[in-house]
């Protein structure tokens, strides 16, 4: 499955990926999904809002036991992130039937679609509908760097955009989601385990900075006399990434476009994406605060206009914690299985709010991820199937 998958999406001059909603590498990717579905001869279908689903028993009978994760990437990013889960699902399912385990409960894996967020800006747009977190006017109207909206981008694809929106009826047949995922991060290895549990999610999101000057030539113009937004945009990213260390939290400028973009001409607008995650929601808020505040005295002393616009926000998850020690105990061997927080977002942080849902990890021992440097030992990808179909033997066959 693993060779199957790699190939879909890499970009030859990076060794990345570039798996974006709605596009030719994403449909790739979902006849991947499809075609291991059939396979294994589990009921296939799509949902309203494009998320993939493969069922092993009635999907109506109840209280599923749902596994899986996401095939989509940020740009230039690892194998793991995403696929991982995807593809130990299945295996986890293929271990499940080598050992004769007869499920009590309907068992799924899922590919939501969507969650890095690389094209339309917006991360989880799959779960976040289906979850009723996102309006469906507003998910049609978003737009990728080209202008063309996620409506537009489903209907080429082949699915109904009108369709979007909440799926109550799809969640209350859940009865626990178990997502597995690569750690993004190096606990695991300092910790010396290849597999870990989630405790909670930091809560996190990401607010678009608009910074407006002067657009004048850059060979002409005195110093003096400009008002150059790139300045005060500096100024900012300095500003967050110091006021981050010593809130204890994390703040990333990683995405910036510039007009007119020429140069020899001093820029009229600079756009920088923020993505801020801490450990409480309190010092989320007054970090981003104190980071506007920056930017804003700043821009006085530039002549320059700064205005901040909150695009995403998702609180703190604390995963269901009766789910959480079962899993852990489900899949502790010789030693207790770690429990760790993350400051990463998933789509099991979104459905909790919906359905109990808990979170394993494996090992990463470089911690790097959203990279081509991303990594995982085959060895630590077996221990984390062998984890997961434990934890859905558990839960389904018990």
């Amino acid at each position: 499955m693993w060779r199957d998958l790699a190939a879909i999406g890499r970009y030859r001059e990076t060794g990345g990926y570039r798996r974006y909603a709605w596009t030719g590498a994403d449909a790739e990717c979902r006849a991947w999904f499809r075609a291991q579905a059939e396979a294994r001869e589990l009921a296939y279908e799509v949902d309203r809002n494009g998320n993939q689903w493969a069922w092993l028993g009635d999907p109506e009978a109840g209280g599923a036991v749902v596994t899986g994760s996401h095939l989509d990437s940020v740009p230039d990013g690892g194998a793991f992130d995403g696929p991982l889960g995807v593809v130990s699902s299945f295996a986890a399912l293929d271990e499940l039937r080598r050992r004769g385990a007869v499920p009590g409960k309907p068992l799924a894996v899922a590919n939501f679609g969507d969650e890095e967020g690389a094209r339309f800006g917006l991360a989880c747009v799959g779960s976040r509908l289906t979850a009723g977190q996102l309006d469906p006017g507003r998910a049609r109207e978003l737009r990728d760097g080209d202008g063309v909206t996620l409506a537009r981008a489903m209907e080429a694809a082949g699915h109904d955009p009108e369709r979007i929106g909440a799926d109550t009826e799809r969640l209350s047949r859940i009865g626990a989601f178990v997502e597995l995922h690569v750690e993004q991060g190096r606990a695991l290895d300092l910790l010396g385990h290849p597999v870990g549990v989630a405790s909670a999610i930091w809560p996190h999101g990401r607010w678009r900075f608009d910074f407006r000057g002067e657009a004048n030539h850059a060979g002409t113009t005195g110093l003096e006399d400009r008002r150059d937004p790139m300045l005060t945009y500096a100024n900012t990213v300095l500003a967050a990434r110091k006021k981050a260390r010593l809130a204890g939290a994390l703040a990333t400028f990683g995405k910036v476009a510039v007009e007119p973009g020429a140069v020899n001409a001093i820029a009229s607008l600079v756009r920088g994406w923020l993505d801020s995650r801490a450990p409480d929601e309190d010092t989320l808020t007054a970090l981003v605060d104190a980071i506007e505040q920056a930017a804003r005295e700043r821009g006085v002393r530039d002549g320059v206009e700064v205005s901040v616009a909150r695009e995403s926000f998702t609180p703190v998850v604390e995963f269901a914690h009766e789910l959480r020690d079962r899993i852990a105990a489900l899949v502790t061997a010789d030693a207790p299985v770690p429990v760790l927080a993350t400051g990463a977002g998933h789509d099991a942080g979104i459905l909790a709010a919906a359905v109990p849902t808990a979170m394993l990890f494996v090992r990463n021992p470089t911690g790097v991820s959203h990279s081509p440097a991303e990594s995982a030992a085959e060895d630590d990808c077996l221990a984390g199937v062998t984890a997961l179909a434990d934890v859905l033997e558990g839960l389904a066959c018990r």
